[in-house]
């Protein structure tokens, strides 16, 4: 990334001030704008969210905010209410109080005189979010939206019930915002009241993974905040962001389809970040496109080409080996005019004995069946990949030795797909609940194969999320699987495969009981959306090198690490994937702060027993400035038997050698149907 030292316009820097709510609570803002913008307001741009300003993001926000500032903006970066140096309490994700909290800021912020009264509203995951939740409440000064990294689909398509599937990563999210949720406010922003607040938090944030767990369907406290439930209700333009490597590329069709606001969309090959900071590359300069997203829409340039470009930019990947991280992701740019496209074409495969057949082919074949060992989806890597490499899937000929596969010929002509493939299903099964994992993977000729996406479907679903049903053992029923939406170019001389398995730990938590699974290849088949392999009358899109303003000064004082270890016991054939994230010692200087964050997560299971099961994880905070150093300690544990969950917590917490918190959490969960 360049950093750019001379920008448009001077901004001068407000490092922190309090936005009062209107109970009482104060929440602690950050604030970058143009040292002229009292006597010439300006647009407003907020970003909300819970991960403290004041460190743990300090160096990104520094990146963009004054970058957007120097172009004629007012960039407010605030933290959460009960988060960061905010006031209060935050006890979930994406609640009433979160959503009317940020009608208020953004209301303060127009009537502030340094402001037009014109707001933007943009974030990366739970600022994505938030972003698309407030957008739907129509709040009076708020003119457009930049989401990247979010979902309109809290329960099936987020970390918590993909498909109608526990994911881990439900276990890992709630461990992180556990520990972050433990973390102090800085005393040098709240003065003497910071010890009063921060034990506030430890005594009253919760334990979050309990409140998910007891909601295993679709039900009110998941449609609260999807705007998938009703589209119309956002009615500003929607700028919306995700890379293949991440797990919310979805999101981004759905909203071009459903939404009748002016919306855009951006896939690249990146993983849960910016797309300026974007990994695997190529990165893009994602701020000037910001710049002119928001030029257009809150300072009415309508000239200066932020809409006349393709509506949904893609990077069409070209094949590549199986790894578990990427510099860069070989491929190209292009551009569809609309989404749905007019030029993509759902092609059906039809299945035969273990093979996928061409669209006007078809085979009589048996009726196949699997029982999958858990040892599928050791490498799978994470449900999102975060960066935290090696967190991508691996070869997929690891997996497939305990699924059933289906083999494509030997392609004849390169083959480009655009879109969410699906598979419908036609199975029996002989337990009462069973969940599916269904891969889509490239197979060169050597073999390797690399997983180019997957689906995960919770087969009591079969009537609906929201009113899941036993199976009965031996009756038929089809399903409609959806993978994840991909862009992907298959070489000729390469092969597809389909894998299909009964559990895909420890992605997805595995059904109560070993499921075999009948397959009905005669009543089944793969549907691809087929691009053609011209880009027509499609300008394909072209972008700046990614540029940003220069970050705040971070020292590595003691280095970090970064670990991924997948690992099996032949005596007890146990098998473990242990993931290690660890920040090491940083200092920002600025502050004169040394913040510690490490994540250990381990993942476990014996043999063929689901109910030896494990999720695990470990973390440790610390924050340290002369003689104030305060650090926490947080444990989650989740196990499970065929008829409960069982979930056990820790908090400890410390200010210097003193324990000032301890508190301990053991909760049995009934299973329904997961």
């Amino acid at each position: 990334m360049r950093t750019v030292t001379s920008l448009p316009n001077e901004i001068r820097e407000v490092e922190h001030l309090w936005i009062p709510m209107s109970d009482g609570v104060r929440l602690a803002a950050r604030l970058w704008l143009p040292v002229w913008a009292e006597d010439e307001p300006v647009p407003g741009v907020l970003e909300m969210i819970p991960y403290r300003k004041r460190d743990l993001t300090a160096q990104r926000d520094s990146i963009h905010h004054p970058y957007m500032a120097g172009y004629g903006y007012a960039c407010l970066r605030v933290d959460l209410r009960g988060s960061g140096d905010s006031e209060g309490l935050l006890t979930d994700e994406y609640l009433e109080q979160e959503l009317s909290d940020a009608e208020e800021v953004l209301a303060w912020i127009a009537e502030q005189p340094w402001c037009n009264g014109r707001t933007g509203m943009m974030g990366i995951s739970w600022g994505g979010f938030n972003a698309l939740q407030v957008a739907a409440r129509r709040p009076a000064s708020l003119s457009a939206i930049v989401t990247v990294c979010s979902s309109d689909d809290r329960y099936a398509d987020d970390v918590h019930y993909m498909g109608g599937c526990l994911l881990s990563d439900n276990l890992s999210w709630a461990s992180t915002m556990f520990a972050y949720n433990s973390c102090p406010p800085d005393p040098a922003i709240v003065g003497e009241r910071w010890r009063d607040l921060w034990l506030e938090r430890l005594e009253h944030s919760g334990l979050w993974l309990e409140e998910w767990l007891r909601h295993q369907r679709r039900d009110e406290y998941w449609r609260h905040g999807s705007v998938i439930e009703d589209y119309s209700a956002i009615q500003c333009p929607v700028f919306a962001v995700s890379g293949w490597a991440d797990g919310y590329s979805n999101s981004v069709f759905r909203l071009l389809r459903g939404l009748d606001a002016p919306t855009r969309g951006l896939i690249g090959p990146w993983s849960h970040k910016y797309p300026h900071l974007g990994q695997p590359g190529p990165a893009i300069g994602f701020l000037q496109e910001m710049v002119r997203w928001w030029d257009h829409w809150l300072k009415d340039q309508r000239d200066n080409g932020a809409m006349d470009g393709p509506n949904l930019s893609i990077w069409m990947q070209d094949a590549a080996d199986p790894a578990t991280t990427y510099e860069e992701r070989p491929g190209r740019w292009v551009g569809e005019r609309s989404w749905p496209s007019p030029r993509v074409v759902e092609t059906r495969y039809p299945l035969g004995r273990n093979h996928i057949a061409w669209p006007d082919d078809g085979e009589e074949s048996p009726e196949l069946t699997v029982q999958s060992p858990l040892s599928v989806g050791q490498f799978a890597g994470k449900w999102c990949s975060y960066n935290a490499p090696p967190d991508m899937p691996y070869d997929q000929r690891e997996e497939d030795g305990g699924s059933m596969t289906f083999d494509s010929y030997h392609l004849p002509e390169r083959l480009e797909v655009l879109g969410a493939p699906t598979v419908e299903l036609t199975f029996s099964a002989d337990r009462p609940v069973a969940m599916v994992a269904v891969r889509l993977s490239d197979v060169a000729p050597g073999g390797q194969a690399t997983r180019v996406s997957y689906g995960l479907y919770n087969l009591n679903h079969y009537a609906g999320s929201d009113n899941p049903q036993p199976l009965e053992p031996g009756e038929r029923h089809t399903v409609t699987v959806q993978l994840n939406a991909m862009a992907q170019s298959f070489p000729a001389g390469h092969r597809l495969r389909l894998s299909i398995s009964t559990s895909y730990w420890p992605v997805v938590w595995p059904s109560p009981e070993p499921v075999r699974l009948t397959v009905h290849p005669n009543e089944s088949c793969l549907t691809l959306p087929v691009r053609p392999d011209v880009d027509g009358d499609e300008r394909a899109p072209s972008f700046e090198e990614p540029e940003g303003a220069p970050p705040i000064q971070v020292t590595q004082v003691e280095p970090g690490e970064q670990d991924w270890r997948v690992s099996r016991n032949m005596v007890n054939l146990s098998g473990a994937l242990e993931v290690v994230k660890d920040l090491g010692v940083v200092r920002f200087e600025d502050i004169d702060l040394a913040v510690t964050r490490r994540a250990y997560e381990r993942y476990t299971f014996e043999g063929d027993d689901l109910n030896s099961v494990r999720g695990e994880t470990d973390w440790a905070m610390s924050f340290a400035r002369g003689d104030w150093d305060v650090h926490t300690t947080t444990k989650t544990v989740l196990t499970s038997t065929p008829t409960d969950f069982h979930l056990h917590a820790q908090l400890d917490a410390f200010e210097g050698e003193e324990r000032v918190a301890a508190k301990t959490w053991t909760r049995t969960i009934p299973r329904d149907f997961v």
